[in-house]
């Protein structure tokens, strides 16, 4: 099982993402969107922690790395093109 984290989880792509995550068997344990009301989360993975401030996001990230056993396989950019060169980097 890999764990993701999901930028962008209020997109038209994300639910693509989330459900292709769940149907493998993996899990998202943190999310990230701009707008707090967007729920699609909830339906695939209520317990995840969701983030609207990136740089809270990027902090809860870094202290699952630091604790080894908790730390993210994977990070899903779900954003518009555009915009992934800031996460990216």
């Amino acid at each position: 099982m890999k764990r993701f984290a999901v930028i962008g989880v209020g997109g038209y792509i994300a639910p693509r993402h989330l459900k292709a995550i769940k149907d493998t068997g993996n899990i998202v344990v943190a999310a990230l969107d701009k707008n707090d009301s967007v729920g699609i989360i909830d339906s695939y993975f209520p317990e995840a922690d969701f983030f609207t401030e990136f740089e809270r996001f990027d902090r809860h990230l870094e202290l699952l790395r630091r604790g080894g056993a908790d730390k993210i396989d994977y990070v899903t950019i779900c954003s518009p093109n555009y915009l992934h060169d800031k996460p990216a980097k």
